[in-house]
C-alpha cells in the first residue's frame, strides 16, 4: 500500500515557481527552484534565503496549573536540558533521551509565557507527540498544531522582515516573540539551521502563500530547496537527526555537550532526572569512545554518508561519514563523522576508501563557516 504524499499549504506556490519536487519525510518538499542549489546556498549566504518547513511538528505545552513552571518541570524529565531555566521570550536546544542515552529526535522548546511551544522534526513528530502526551497529559494538554512554518535566513533577513514588522529587529538570537504582520498573527524566533542570522516565523496555514508572495517581493530575497538547505546546515557544522543522531548516538559523542546546562549535569540543582541519565552523565564526567567530528577531504571529490574512516591503509574501518557534500561557500568538499576520541584532534590525518580508493581526510574544527547569529 502506498502511503499518500502529504502536501504542505505552500506546495502549489513552489510549483508555480518552478521548483522541482520530491519526496521528503512524507511530505511532496522543494528539492531546489530554477536558481539552482548552488546559487540559492551561496545567495542564502550573501543576502536572504526563506525555505519552506511546515512539515516539521509545532506542538503547545499548556500546563493545566496555569503555571508554565510546572509544565516546564515536566518536560525535563523527557530532556536533559534546562527547561525551567528558560525565560519566557527565550528558546533553548534540546534533543529527546531513550534509557540508554540515545537521541530519539532533536528539536527546539520556547517559553512564551502561559505554555511552551516545542518545535521537532518531521519524521519523528508523530512519535514525539505520542511521546509527550503519554509522558505529559498528568499535568498538561499536549495539542499539535496546523500551522505553516517558514524559514528566513541570511544577512539580509533582518532588513527584510523588518520591512514587514520592525519590531523583529530588535531581537537577539534565540529570541521568541508574537508579531502581528498586517493583520496575520505570527510567533516568530531568531533562529534557524544555516549559521546565518535569520528567523522562523510561525503563523496560520490560510496565510502562508500570501506571507511567502510578500517576502519574495524583496530584491534580496529567493526561495531555497531541501537541496541548498543541507549543503548550508553542513557547512554550519549542524546535525540532521537519522544521520548524524540518532538512538545509537548518545548527545555526548554527538558533541553536544553545550546543550546540557550545569544545572542538569552531576551535582548541579536538578542532576539527572531524564532518560538515559546515568549513561549521559558518566560519559560527560568520563569522557566518551567516540566523538563526532568535522572532516576535510582532499582533492575535489564530496565523500558521502557511509563512507568508511581508517587509520591507516591496511587496518580495520575506524568509523564512518554521517554526512558529506559539497560546501559552496569554501568551494571544496566537507563532511562530518564518528571516530575514536583518541583520533578525534583537528589536524588528525585519515583515511576515508571512495570507490575502492584510499584518499586522505583530515578531522576538522567545526563550523566550517563562521557563524553570523545576532546576540545581544
Amino acid at each position: 500500500m502506498v502511503e499518500e504524499i502529504l502536501k504542505t499549504p505552500l506546495s502549489a506556490w513552489h510549483r508555480s515557481r518552478g521548483a522541482k519536487m520530491v519526496p521528503f519525510a512524507g511530505y511532496d518538499m522543494p528539492l531546489n527552484y530554477p536558481l539552482g542549489i548552488l546559487k540559492e546556498h551561496l545567495h542564502t549566504r550573501k543576502a536572504a534565503g526563506f525555505f519552506d518547513v511546515s512539515h516539521m511538528g509545532q506542538v503547545i505545552i499548556r500546563p493545566k496549573s496555569g503555571r508554565i513552571e510546572d509544565a516546564a518541570r515536566a518536560f525535563e524529565a523527557l530532556v536533559p536540558v534546562s527547561v525551567l531555566g528558560l525565560e519566557e521570550g527565550r528558546q533553548r536546544y534540546a534533543f529527546f533521551t531513550d534509557d540508554r542515552g540515545g537521541i530519539l529526535d532533536d528539536l527546539m522548546v520556547a517559553n512564551r509565557g502561559d505554555h511552551l511551544l516545542v518545535v521537532v522534526n518531521a519524521a519523528c513528530k508523530a512519535a514525539d507527540t505520542a511521546l509527550m502526551q503519554e509522558a505529559l497529559s498528568a499535568t498538561c494538554e499536549v495539542e499539535p498544531l496546523d500551522r505553516a512554518l517558514i524559514a528566513l535566513q541570511g544577512p539580509k533577513a533582518e532588513a527584510a522582515l523588518a520591512a514587514l514588522h520592525p519590531d523583529v529587529a530588535l531581537m537577539s538570537f534565540m529570541d521568541v516573540r508574537a508579531v502581528d504582520f498586517h493583520g496575520v498573527p505570527a510567533v516568530v524566533s531568531r533562529s534557524g539551521y544555516t549559521g546565518e542570522d535569520g528567523y522562523e516565523i510561525s503563523l496560520p496555514a490560510s496565510s502562508a502563500q500570501d506571507f511567502v508572495a510578500r517576502l519574495a517581493a524583496f530584491p534580496d530575497v529567493e526561495p531555497v530547496g531541501l537541496g541548498a538547505r543541507d549543503s548550508l546546515r553542513l557547512e554550519a557544522g549542524l546535525c540532521l537527526y537519522g544521520h548524524d543522531i540518532d538512538e545509537t548516538t548518545t548527545p555526548i559523542e554527538a558533541g553536544l555537550i553545550w546543550a546540557i546546562q550545569k544545572v542538569r549535569r552531576g551535582d548541579g540543582e536538578r542532576e539527572g532526572g531524564f532518560p538515559g541519565d546515568a549513561v549521559i552523565l558518566d560519559q560527560i564526567s568520563r569522557g566518551s569512545l567516540r566523538k563526532r567530528v568535522g572532516l576535510l577531504p582532499e582533492g575535489r571529490a564530496p565523500m558521502r554518508e557511509g563512507t568508511e574512516l581508517y587509520a591507516s591503509e591496511d587496518g580495520e574501518a575506524i568509523g564512518k561519514i554521517t554526512s558529506g557534500g559539497f560546501g559552496p561557500s569554501l568551494n571544496r568538499p566537507v563532511a562530518m563523522g564518528y571516530v575514536p576520541t583518541e583520533r578525534s584532534e583537528p589536524g588528525t590525518q585519515l583515511l576515508a576508501k571512495l570507490r575502492g580508493k584510499m584518499l586522505p581526510v583530515t578531522v576538522a574544527k567545526m563550523p566550517f563557516i563562521p557563524p553570523g547569529y545576532k546576540r545581544g
